[in-house]
């Protein structure tokens, strides 16, 4: 199961992993696997991610509690790019409390916030 045919060596070890919410559709996140996060993820039906900028193994809502339960598994035609389905528990999937990452919208030569707080990321990650 683990060799599902993904190509790690085109991003040096990586795959971008998009994150779409099983029941509305919408795009909660954008994220990297390695071949462990991967097996990790196959195994436990947690999304599980490589952190770049920690340089590890990152649980999504392991601190915070808006764990994400993968329902269904896609890979791209290319097989280097995947795309979960997933439950979000808790409020949200992005650490500035906000239920996606994609909050943000260009307007002209402006980013205007339009993603309201679901939950307090103070709170969250202490």
């Amino acid at each position: 199961m683990a060799g599902v045919g993904l190509k790690f060596d085109k991003l040096g070890g990586l795959v971008p992993v998009v994150v779409q919410d099983y029941t509305s559709g919408e795009v909660l996140m954008l994220a990297f696997m390695n071949r462990q996060a991967w097996e990790q993820t196959l195994r436990t039906r947690q999304a599980t991610y490589w952190s770049r900028s920690r340089n590890e193994l990152w649980v999504k809502g392991e601190t915070s509690g808006n764990l994400q339960e993968v329902k269904e598994i896609y890979v791209d035609c290319d097989e280097d790019t995947v795309l979960l389905k997933v439950i979000q528990q808790g409020g949200g999937a992005c650490h500035t409390g906000r239920r996606c990452c994609f909050y943000r919208r260009v307007e002209g030569d402006e980013l205007k916030e339009v993603g309201e707080r679901v939950f307090d990321p103070e709170e969250a990650y202490r």
